[in-house]
């Protein structure tokens, strides 16, 4: 990313500038996830969607629905796939926390959610959305207490094994006697595996045990 006003150029991920002005600099991160419209209007009914630009929209500036399939098929750039852990575009959850980083890759999500682990010294809980699509993660300790999670045989919901309370996509308790306690949410950068890797070298990637 370039800014007008200094002419710096921005890591997209990192934030931080690499070129400039403004070279060293951070920009401070602002929370946010990736979950499908659906998830999102229905956690949220009341709230305002971007409307694209006319102007733009007219002389087909904007990426098309299949941008994803289409840029999954590019070439990753040049040394970023020494890592042949995974396939470079594997798509991952990253997260960093404790010091420590861990690659979840969506396909191991899909076949095991929740997820329980502990990344660095945060023990935490990955979740799949119900259309199987939309990840987030949460620190799973309440009260000091950490806590075991189990999906419930019914939807996307979550029972917690030291209380037998009923947790939402949230992260909120809904039923039990956590009801209305939230758990504190851990930033997932979806990506793929080799810009994922080039930002944490040192990276973890999550197993799937044995079924």
């Amino acid at each position: 990313m370039r800014d007008e006003e200094t002419g710096t150029w921005w890591q997209q991920v990192s934030g931080k500038a690499i070129h400039g002005p403004l070279q060293g600099r951070q920009l401070k991160a602002v929370f946010h996830d990736e979950i499908s419209f659906g998830i999102w209007k229905r956690e949220q009914p009341q709230g305002r969607v971007l409307k694209p630009d006319e102007k733009i929209a007219a002389t087909e500036q904007y990426e098309g629905a299949d941008w994803e399939t289409r840029v999954g098929r590019m070439r990753v750039v040049e040394g970023t796939d020494v890592d042949q852990r995974l396939p470079p575009r594997t798509l991952v959850m990253g997260i960093a926390a404790g010091g420590k980083s861990i690659a979840y890759p969506l396909s191991a999500l899909q076949k095991q959610s929740p997820i329980i682990d502990l990344v660095g010294i945060v023990p935490i809980v990955v979740v799949l959305g119900e259309d199987k699509r939309s990840v987030r993660a949460f620190e799973r300790t309440v009260d000091g207490r950490r806590l075991e999670f189990f999906q419930k045989p019914e939807g996307v919901q979550l029972i917690d094994a030291e209380s037998g309370s009923t947790w939402n996509f949230e992260g909120k308790a809904i039923a039990g006697p956590l009801a209305g306690r939230q758990l504190k949410k851990v930033f997932v950068l979806e990506d793929y595996w080799f810009d994922w890797r080039l930002y944490h070298p040192d990276t973890a990637i999550y197993e799937l045990g044995p079924r």
